[in-house]
């Protein structure tokens, strides 16, 4: 099969207040060009279709378009699972009319064990779920209360799961998987996943690579920079459209990948999509900011701009509207922020950007400037556990 793999659009996102929409349509129409071009099989959502698990009107409308130029207008398949930003029963809704034109959608754990069929592959699609979603499934299944009472972690959980996909395997077929997890290369190697752009809800823990060595390829969402692949065989396709400055450094492309596994070895080809908006971080000087010689050489009102202006001293310009007279400039600014290594520690965390924090991180934060102390181990899982059912209530 030849597959396009993507994952985490997002779709609905803002960046401080500022709708993606526009460029999350430019990324989708270079994606549906090189499904075109290549003649792929099929296209691979690998969770995180929408940013929220309630979306708005906007990005419902926007992403039915988008589906029904890749699976009605074209005839692509699609194959695409839930994760930890998305509503999983809500997007579940018409799950059985879609299969009929070739729509796989996966948002419960039940649903993974039964795998799509090919002449020679399975594809098995595992969406985003946390342990208690598994207490409850293998509960369901007979489980012994006292072996459900055992699924503490996602590693429990999973160790589970993954060995009752692994009993469905047929031994004459490839087996390829779709999931969304923080996988890193090993126990030992952290991956950051500060990438996962509003909350490290289901990346608290990481799983390890060698838990997935069965497949003959995983296609992972979740992490939004195919650089966190943690094997040739199991990687990150990233997300198609940069959500924040981090994702903005020089050298993180955006992009999908073409994944063939019609050859004994499976090839992949990753291929780069473009923004229609750039995000420009820039971190300078005032004075650098101001300069004709400087700012003459950036995309001025053409790409958005995050930026950061170093060792300023507010007290020299009370009365300056900095925003207003960079944005007269650069055009439209999206993040402004200080840095000012002068300035005390409690300042600095004053003007610290919280839109780049995670939830958790701005709950430890919080607490730590109320107690004295930081969250403990059990308050910090507690916190990711209240995270996970927000960002997946219904």
């Amino acid at each position: 099969m030849k597959l396009l793999h993507t994952a985490d659009w997002h779709i609905g996102r803002t960046l401080n207040g500022y709708s993606l929409l526009d460029e999350q349509k430019y990324a989708f129409k270079q994606i549906l060009q090189i499904a075109k071009d290549e003649q792929v099989d099929g296209v691979v959502i690998a969770g995180d279709i929408y940013d929220r698990a309630i979306p708005g009107t906007d990005a419902i409308t926007t992403l039915n378009e988008m589906f029904k130029s890749l699976n009605i207008d074209n005839k692509f398949p699609i194959f695409a699972i839930s994760g930890n930003h998305d509503g999983a029963k809500r997007l579940n809704y018409g799950r059985d009319w879609m299969q009929f034109n070739n729509f796989h959608i996966n948002t419960l754990l039940k649903e993974a064990f039964t795998p799509v069929e090919t002449q020679d592959t399975q594809i098995f699609m595992l969406p985003f779920f946390d342990p208690m979603d598994a207490r409850v499934y293998y509960q369901q299944q007979g489980m012994a209360e006292e072996k459900v009472k055992d699924i503490k972690t996602i590693g429990d959980a999973m160790q589970l799961v993954l060995a009752d996909i692994y009993a469905e395997f047929d031994p004459n077929k490839k087996h390829l998987l779709i999931t969304h997890f923080a996988v890193s290369a090993s126990a030992d190697k952290e991956i950051d996943l500060t990438s996962e752009t509003t909350s490290k809800v289901g990346g608290l823990q990481t799983l390890t690579a060698s838990q997935f060595d069965k497949f003959d390829y995983v296609m992972l969402g979740h992490i939004h920079t195919k650089n966190a692949s943690p094997s040739l065989n199991i990687r990150y396709s990233g997300s198609p459209v940069k959500f924040n400055v981090k994702e903005a450094k020089p050298g993180l492309k955006k992009g999908v990948y073409i994944v063939d596994t019609n050859e004994e070895a499976t090839k992949t080809d990753f291929r780069e999509i473009l923004p229609g908006t750039d995000l420009i971080p820039l971190e300078e000087t005032w004075e650098t900011l101001l300069d004709p010689d400087f700012y003459s050489k950036q995309p001025v009102r053409k790409d958005w701009f995050a930026i950061t202006i170093k060792d300023f001293d507010r007290s020299q310009h009370t009365s300056t509207n900095v925003r207003a007279q960079l944005q007269n400039i650069y055009g439209t600014v999206v993040e402004l922020d200080y840095d000012n290594i002068a300035k005390k520690s409690d300042e600095q965390n004053t003007s610290e950007n919280i839109s780049q924090l995670s939830n958790e991180a701005v709950v430890g934060q919080f607490f730590e400037s109320i107690t004295g102390d930081p969250l403990s181990k059990t308050q910090k899982a507690l916190v990711d556990d209240i995270f996970v059912e927000l960002e997946r209530g219904e």
